[in-house]
């Protein structure tokens, strides 16, 4: 048994919200949606301000409130402590997403990626769309990652809602989850927190950390090191 997680160096993070946008390229996310977002806040008053940015993303805990809110287990825990929804059970009714503190779960209230089956042109009076731009390359939208296809749907439908699952597909194939890859400051490092051994215990053992919401009893697998 194994129980994934993340650790994110607040101290290295700059904030260019390249794990967002490597999120939204390697699982299909849609428009206005996010797995991965970030929290910015302005704390003091002039001139002992601090600036907080924080990356946020679904925080796998071990006592899931979304999974004890899902009244068709359509969230549920995996073997690797992970978060996971399955699809085929959910009826769309968002307990989870009212359950879940951290404010982490989308819901798709319409057909995703719409904006490339729209038949307007792209530039105004031009000659193509998104729909052609999609036809022409062969995919539902001209930018398309399979590999999210194989273990969870690549484009997920309406009327479901959907979430961070940390890269499960890549973790199977024993990989790091594309936002950790992607990370130009190696902010982020993803390992299993029962192995003592591990760079993730190391982490959280040798600068301590943070949490967010830790009140809420939820006990994420996302800890938080070190400032900027």
């Amino acid at each position: 048994m194994a129980r994934y997680g993340m650790v994110i160096n607040l101290h290295k993070c700059v904030g260019c919200g390249a794990c967002g946008i490597a999120c939204k390229n390697e699982n299909n996310v849609d428009q206005g949606m996010f797995w991965a977002h970030h929290i910015k806040r302005t704390t003091g008053v002039f001139p002992n301000v601090t600036y907080e940015y924080v990356p946020t993303l679904c925080n796998h805990c071990d006592n899931a409130a979304c999974v004890r809110a899902c009244p068709t287990q359509a969230m549920y825990k995996d073997d690797k402590g992970l978060t996971l929804h399955d699809p085929n059970k959910c009826i769309g009714c968002k307990s989870c997403m009212q359950a879940c503190p951290y404010e982490v779960i989308n819901y798709n209230a319409k057909e995703p990626h719409d904006y490339w089956r729209n038949k307007t042109s792209v530039i105004d009076q031009g000659t193509t769309n998104g729909a052609e731009v999609a036809e022409k390359v062969g995919e539902k939208i001209p930018y398309y990652n399979p590999d999210r296809a194989t273990t969870y749907a690549g484009i997920r439908p309406k009327g479901i809602v959907e979430k961070c699952t940390l890269c499960d597909h890549r973790l199977a194939k024993g990989e790091i989850p594309y936002c950790a890859a992607s990370c130009p400051a190696d902010a982020r490092t993803v390992g299993d927190f029962d192995d003592p051994t591990s760079e993730v215990n190391q982490l959280i053992g040798k600068y301590g950390y943070k949490q967010l919401k830790p009140n809420a009893g939820t006990q994420p697998r996302v800890f938080y090191i070190r400032d900027f």
